[in-house]
């Protein structure tokens, strides 16, 4: 099935949600999917091609993002239900798509720059990198499930609502989000270390 044929089925995430949705970074575009799917989930046949999770909807790389290690470990259904959730307050808080909010967020939180360490002749020093974009992606990723799940743990408020609350605050670059926070601290490490 070519793209045109795929456009005319108007396929939708979560049933309601469009893909049309505009990426302002053009380092990240590449590496942001938003081909349209019926159900986020790809059961891993990205895994053994290069640069395969490239081509893995952004909503289903949030999804196993939130079954990291811990609670909710290998529950994707459970997982699902949180980002359909989490769109849908996302949907009703801001009047606008949940895509693109996360598009939004992720391109705000993305950090430029990060330290690696160099080892030369038994000293070790931190040097300034450029982050590639695929990383970029990852990073905001895990930032942001990590900022929502500290702001759920021993607290009433539902993971549901700390993540739609992180994505909205990282899309409107405000400083409450998690995930904006890492970013402005790994890029002033790596500003400290050029």
């Amino acid at each position: 099935m070519d793209s045109y044929e795929l456009s005319k089925l108007d396929i939708r995430i979560f049933g309601k949600w469009d893909t049309k949705v505009d990426i302002r970074d053009p380092s990240l575009k590449k590496y942001i999917s938003l081909m349209p799917v019926y159900l986020p989930h790809s059961g891993g046949r990205h895994e053994h091609r290069r640069f395969g999770k490239a081509r893995v909807s952004i909503v289903e790389r949030l999804i196993n993002e939130l079954m990291r290690p811990g609670k909710n470990k290998g529950k994707k259904i459970l997982a699902y239900n949180i980002v359909k959730a989490t769109f849908e307050l996302i949907n009703a808080r801001t009047g606008q798509n949940p895509l693109q909010v996360l598009v939004r967020a992720i391109e705000n939180s993305a950090p430029r720059e990060e330290v690696t360490r160099i080892m030369y002749g038994g000293i070790v020093y931190y040097v300034a990198v450029d982050v590639s974009p695929q990383r970029r992606v990852d990073i905001v990723l895990r930032n942001l499930v990590d900022g929502a799940r500290q702001a759920a743990f021993n607290n009433p408020k539902p993971i549901e609502e700390a993540l739609a609350d992180e994505l909205i605050a990282a899309a409107n670059g405000d400083n409450r989000s998690f995930a904006i926070r890492k970013k402005e601290e790994m890029e002033r490490i790596a500003l400290s270390s050029r």
